[in-house]
């Protein structure tokens, strides 16, 4: 086998452990976090894994098996094939039905069982796995685990006279990615004195305000939305989603002072007609200083997404200042959106949605590196180089039942950093639209200033 320290660069690969600011089960705020549940995806590594944590062990000591659920599930499974050793499986709850057994699988009263886990913390949880599974008259004395997070946990358990032998420790980890160079010296500082019980302070991550944006913008839309967001003092885009031209351009009207955008579903219109819903559309875009923005959300290959942009009854190119487009089309795709700006789909906010983080990963290197792209639209933090557009903002509901999930102006600014918020049914389904419209600019506004302020320990 490949040495500990390359075995264990190996694993890094599959994201077993990430370093930065980490809220625990606990509450408690760590500057790393383990997951080894990727390791099981893995074969070969599997077995390498299994088979180095039997090296460490008196084989001849057990009867059984078990690993803790579920991480170690898998890696006691590979085990068992490696050593021929039986394998028993502990249920995290007894079934209601059936036989309601806690442990499954074949063993007699007595026998020896090996406990496998993945990660140590605090010991306790180990504690009450293993009091469960001496309830079936089966004897624990050999705990394996692969990391050690060397917060006591190893120690209460010896105290209780169990051996436990581990893998990897964290400090250990920390050596191999340090002279790895995939952990700078203050995370390992920052690492240290959590595990010395030292308070961690975490460098706090503050967003560009407008004006800083604004002095960076590349694209003349870009720099139009800033600065018609300076001057309104509103971060608003309301979302048309009405049927008829006539409720179009009554929610123009009504919300056009208060907003830096208009959202338009220009194919939802029943009625449309060039002259009689774009012409007015465009007098009440320069009346009330808003930018028009089409939610066509373009999702095909780039000459078709051509066609559909510049020609058929609707012309979006003719009055459109940005436009939508999933970039699942790839790069080129976006070529076609000549003099617009670009938001792209990076993800979306409906429940079950199939944009992954894989997914967004790759879309989101596409959004940063095309020029017709000013911004992407996210339920997760983008960086600053593009502006963040949030749909699915409500002050008031969760959800609408449909699968739309809502956030709140001050959670999408504090937490995502969100440049610009969505907002539809807020607006439109409001017995005062113009009323709603300054609401939900006042609340954008004032959670975009909030989001700016630094904690005062810092300043």
């Amino acid at each position: 086998m490949e040495s500990k320290k390359d075995f264990f660069l190996e694993c890094y690969k599959l994201g077993i452990i990430k370093f930065g600011r980490f809220t625990l089960k606990s509450g408690i705020e760590s500057p790393f976090y383990v997951d080894l549940r990727p390791l099981a995806s893995d074969p070969k590594i599997l077995k390498n894994l299994a088979n180095y944590l039997l090296d460490m062990l008196p084989l001849d000591n057990f009867d059984l098996i078990c690993g803790v659920p579920y991480a170690a599930l898998p890696m006691a499974t590979a085990m068992s094939l490696e050593s021929y050793i039986p394998l028993i499986i502990k249920r995290k709850e007894a079934k209601e039905y059936g036989t309601k057994k806690m442990i499954e699988g074949i063993y007699q009263k007595g026998h020896n069982c090996l406990l496998v886990e993945d990660v140590i913390t605090s010991g306790k949880s180990l504690l009450e796995t293993i009091a469960e599974i001496e309830q079936e008259d089966l004897k624990v004395a050999d705990i394996v685990v692969v990391l050690d997070r060397e917060q006591g946990g190893k120690q209460l358990l010896e105290s209780k006279g169990y051996r436990v032998h581990t893998l990897f420790s964290i400090s250990e980890v920390c050596s191999i990615l340090k002279d790895a160079g995939k952990l700078a010296d203050d995370e390992v500082q920052r690492i240290q004195d959590f595990l010395k019980g030292n308070h961690v302070q975490f460098k706090e991550e503050h967003r560009l305000s407008y004006e800083s944006k604004l002095k960076c913008a590349q694209h003349s839309v870009s720099k139009k939305l800033l600065e018609i967001a300076l001057a309104k003092k509103s971060n608003l885009i309301a979302s048309a989603d009405v049927t008829t031209t006539q409720e179009l351009l009554d929610l123009a009207e009504k919300t056009g002072p208060h907003i830096i955008a208009l959202k338009t579903h220009i194919d939802i219109i029943s009625d449309f007609d060039y002259e009689k819903t774009i012409l007015p559309l465009k007098e009440l875009a320069l009346k009330h200083q808003f930018l028009l923005m089409e939610d066509r959300k373009f999702a095909d290959i780039g000459n078709t997404q051509e066609l559909q942009f510049t020609s058929g009854v609707f012309k979006i190119t003719d009055w459109a200042d940005f436009v939508t487009s999933q970039v699942i089309g790839g790069f080129e795709s976006l070529d076609c959106f000549r003099n617009v700006g670009v938001v792209a789909i990076v993800g979306m906010s409906s429940k079950g949605t199939l944009t992954t983080n894989s997914y967004r990963e790759e879309a989101l290197k596409i959004a940063l590196s095309h020029p017709n792209v000013i911004g992407a639209v996210s339920q997760h933090k983008v960086p600053e180089d593009i502006l963040l557009f949030t749909p699915g903002v409500n002050l008031a509901d969760s959800g609408d039942g449909k699968g739309q999930q809502y956030n709140t102006p001050q959670h999408v600014f504090k937490t995502l950093h969100t440049d610009f918020i969505i907002v539809g049914r807020g607006i439109y389904k409001a017995e005062d639209a113009e009323k709603a419209a300054l609401t939900y600019k006042n609340e954008g506004w004032n959670a975009y200033l909030q989001s700016l302020e630094k904690n005062p320990a810092e300043v």
